[in-house]
């Protein structure tokens, strides 16, 4: 490949900018962009020739970016624009990152710069069956949820009239819930990592509770371990604290700091020793080891970060003490 080439493109009267990009040792990704007259149209190849036969094909296809007033009136354009301006002040910041992940992955590319009035339910109905078709069940559901906020923020700014997923058959998958653990099968998850760095990230796992995107936040705070907790609305960012109790102690002798492993790296390390469970599980063995151990229902909330209710959040702010005295009970 010549080091020269030209950083511009001319075809059908656009001219658009070409960037290469070094990617590894003598290679290279060629990326075209045209964001001009209402278009907004981008390729990406390793081979320059075959980024241009992209990207005439994608000028041939694209539609323009319509505004009503200040507003986007197409798909990418304004789903991006309630993003920015509404979603991410209303959910959390980690929920915030996985709606775009699942937007860019699974919506986009369907809909891209569509106008949102010529989107028929049809084709919404015909990207949740594809979905579904991969045995993807929970994200079916969750893109579903995305698509109706999007389509309810339109109708909202006065873009269409009717919400195309109105007549939209879906059917919620059907989550199945938690197995807690055996006694037997904690003990050889424990056993079978003695030694190795995964023995004290499983013990505070199971005996916290916690879920696996809070692994990272956790640490320890005097007679806690605090974490974020991931499941708020609205935007609010909120920790919660699990005491040190009499199953948790023994491994947290001298122990000041710690770190977890990345969920997926503990995922296939649990996995080879629990077969027929999930990490989650150690959630659901935590709750159910508690209500066995007869600790409060207020405190067991507290500790896997669950509401209390409308009114027991506004008018409850349980002690340190009691938290520690609850914990207390869950020994076995």
């Amino acid at each position: 490949m010549p080091t020269a080439f030209r950083k511009e493109f001319r075809t059908e009267g656009c001219t658009a900018h070409i960037r290469r990009r070094l990617c590894g040792q003598n290679y290279y990704t060629y990326t075209i962009r045209y964001r001009r007259n209402g278009y907004n149209i981008e390729v990406t190849n390793k081979n320059l020739e075959t980024a241009k036969t992209l990207f005439i094909e994608k000028l041939k296809t694209a539609e323009k970016v319509v505004k009503k007033g200040n507003i986007p009136i197409t798909f990418n354009a304004f789903s991006l624009y309630y993003f920015e301006k509404f979603r991410m002040k209303k959910v959390a910041k980690s929920t915030y990152v996985s709606d775009i992940g699942r937007y860019n992955k699974y919506i986009l590319p369907y809909f891209n710069e569509k106008e949102i009035k010529k989107i028929t339910a049809e084709e919404c109905q015909d990207l949740l069956e594809q979905i579904k078709s991969e045995g993807k069940g929970k994200t079916a559901d969750e893109i579903y949820s995305l698509l109706s906020v999007i389509f309810k923020a339109a109708i909202h700014h006065s873009i269409i009239a009717k919400n195309p997923l109105d007549i939209v058959f879906h059917q919620k998958h059907q989550r199945t819930h938690g197995t807690a653990l055996t006694k037997e099968e904690e003990k050889l998850l424990l056993d079978s990592t003695k030694g190795t760095k995964e023995h004290l990230m499983f013990a505070i796992a199971l005996y916290t509770g916690m879920r696996p995107n809070e692994y990272e936040t956790a640490k320890k705070v005097g007679r806690f371990i605090v974490c974020r907790n991931s499941k708020r609305k609205n935007g609010k960012e909120e920790t919660k604290k699990i005491p040190l109790t009499p199953m948790l102690r023994p491994y947290m002798e001298n122990i000041e700091f710690f770190e977890f492993y990345k969920p997926y790296t503990l995922r296939e390390k649990f996995n080879a020793i629990l077969p027929n469970h999930i990490l989650y599980d150690l959630r659901t063995t935590f709750y159910s080891r508690l209500k066995e151990c007869g600790v409060a229902d207020n405190a067991i909330k507290a500790y896997v970060g669950h509401s209390l209710g409308e009114l027991g959040n506004a008018y409850t702010d349980l002690s340190d003490e009691y938290l520690i005295r609850e914990g207390e009970k869950f020994s076995y």
